[in-house]
């Protein structure tokens, strides 16, 4: 069984300040608080393709595992490591993130997908970002008969971390903006 879900949200910041937001999401000490979940961000590789213009970055995330407890208990630690592969292709003004656990794969499978594109009723101004993950769990013996139950706890967990997401995203942007502003 897979749990999937997709949300979209639309930022009233243009595409720019947008996906620069998404960099600079992590590394803002005061976000720390906020997404207490993401223990440490390390960037492995950047390169642009001078071909096609296009930067492509893979980054380290190592996370406070999402689940209920006893998922935990069972699998025996409560760390999970991930890589994130972002391409941000500044002539069509997209940008795309692909997050997959690398960790814990015998026991669960997450993918994370999120792209920001400019709004198409204003994309000047608004950036539309679209969400989508799948969350699954591999049989076990312990838990065959409650896999659903822990990709709903699974998929609850992400949701509430993905609108925190948000929210500092909304921040930062909104700090972009008044850096930008004339004084």
């Amino acid at each position: 069984m897979v749990k999937a879900y997709k949300q979209e949200h639309v930022y009233k910041h243009p595409w720019e300040r947008v996906s620069a937001a998404s960099w600079r999401k992590f590394a803002d000490p005061e976000n720390k608080r906020i997404l207490s979940h993401i223990l440490e961000v390390d960037t492995l590789n950047r390169k642009l393709d001078t071909e096609t213009g296009k930067l492509h970055t893979t980054r380290a995330l190592t996370i406070h595992a999402p689940g209920p407890w006893f998922l935990h208990r069972i699998i025996g630690q409560d760390i999970c490591h991930c890589v994130e592969s972002t391409v941000v292709d500044g002539k069509s003004r997209s940008m795309q993130l692909t997050t997959k656990n690398i960790s814990l794969q015998k026991f669960i499978e997450v993918e994370e997908r999120i792209r920001y594109d400019p709004h198409p009723e204003n994309p000047s101004a608004w950036t539309v970002c679209s969400q989508e993950t799948s969350i699954r769990i591999k049989p076990l013996s312990a838990l065959a008969s409650m896999a659903e139950k822990v990709e709903q706890k699974c998929a609850e967990k992400f949701m509430q971390n993905s609108i925190k997401g948000r929210e500092v995203m909304e921040r930062i942007c909104k700090y972009m903006e008044a850096e930008s502003a004339p004084i």
